[in-house]
């Protein structure tokens, strides 16, 4: 069987890879999963300066999913070249590496340290302009297409991916402006804002009181939006939100998605990426698939098998 499928310049050897935020940088997991085996590993987003994240309580667990306001913890850019980089280099796997900033010269920064030493770059658009009072780079689309377009020229020989949010006000309008201004794929979606009360103590469950939700619970809306983007724009997807199983991943494949990330379902069951690659292929042979690409957008959803 053939697995494999091309993002960009990026070839994976399989579509399954992880979700930023979810696998550390690795080497957390390496003794769970053979980091060797999956098609990219995908670490926690990488911002200039190293940050320490937002005070605890800052995970909750709610039905069916999770709560979250880490506030983008990480070691920086200079530590993550000199330490972790290296690490996962050791391994025969393609290394897409999240990135943010609060203004459009840190993200192109960081694109330019990252071009060609990484396979592919993610940007993480949900994140406050700080030159435009805090607003989200994904929440006003000319500010939204410079950033792409800014990053692009920067980003020569690594794979360009950006990450939708779904809070957008029209994702399908950005999906367009991604492809418009040279992106080489799209992942989506990231968490849906939301919060949790302790009834008792009557205060917020998270000390940020709003965080993002993932999990089971999204997994729906982010199928949804990915057969709605898969039918607007041409550049491939990473499919995620809620991916527990093969049989959830296979439902992002077949609405459009060329790979899918596992994230949530990494503090569940550290295995589960290799779970799901498994499940995948025990499909393919059940269904006598031979190449996986045939699967992509095989969603069957008219009277006429259309």
């Amino acid at each position: 069987m053939n697995l494999t499928v091309k993002i960009g310049k990026m070839v994976m050897k399989n579509p399954v890879t992880t979700a930023s935020g979810t696998f550390g940088y690795g080497q957390e997991y390496a003794e769970f999963v053979d980091l060797n085996c999956l098609g990219a590993v995908t670490v926690k987003g990488i911002s200039r300066e190293p940050r320490q994240g937002n005070t605890p309580p800052r995970i909750f667990e709610t039905p069916c999913g999770m709560l979250n306001s880490i506030g983008l913890q990480n070691v920086g850019l200079e530590a993550f070249l000199k330490e972790k980089l290296p690490y996962l280099r050791g391994f025969d796997t393609n290394v897409i590496v999240n990135i943010l900033g609060g203004t459009i010269k840190e993200y192109i920064e960081l694109a330019e340290a990252l071009d060609g030493r990484v396979d592919a770059i993610e940007l993480n658009v949900s994140c406050p302009n700080v030159k435009k009072g805090g607003i989200l780079f994904s929440s006003d689309e000319a500010i939204f297409r410079e950033l792409i377009r800014e990053v692009r020229k920067n980003v020569v020989n690594s794979t360009l991916i950006v990450k939708l949010s779904p809070s957008a006000s029209s994702i399908l309008s950005q999906a367009r402006i991604c492809e418009e201004e040279g992106a080489d794929a799209i992942s989506m979606i990231n968490t849906i804002p939301a919060m949790a009360i302790d009834i008792e103590s009557r205060r917020p469950r998270l000390s940020n009181i709003i965080g993002g939700l993932s999990g089971p619970a999204i997994r729906p809306i982010g199928v949804r939006m990915v057969w709605e983007v898969h039918k607007t724009v041409r550049i491939p997807i990473i499919g995620m939100g809620g991916i527990m199983t093969a049989g959830d991943a296979l439902e992002y494949i077949l609405a459009g998605a060329t790979a899918v990330a596992i994230g949530t379902a990494n503090f569940v069951d550290p295995t589960t990426t290799m779970k799901v690659l498994k499940g995948i292929e025990d499909y393919m042979r059940n269904h006598e698939i031979e190449d996986f690409s045939s699967l992509i957008g095989g969603l069957i959803w008219d009277r006429e098998g259309r």
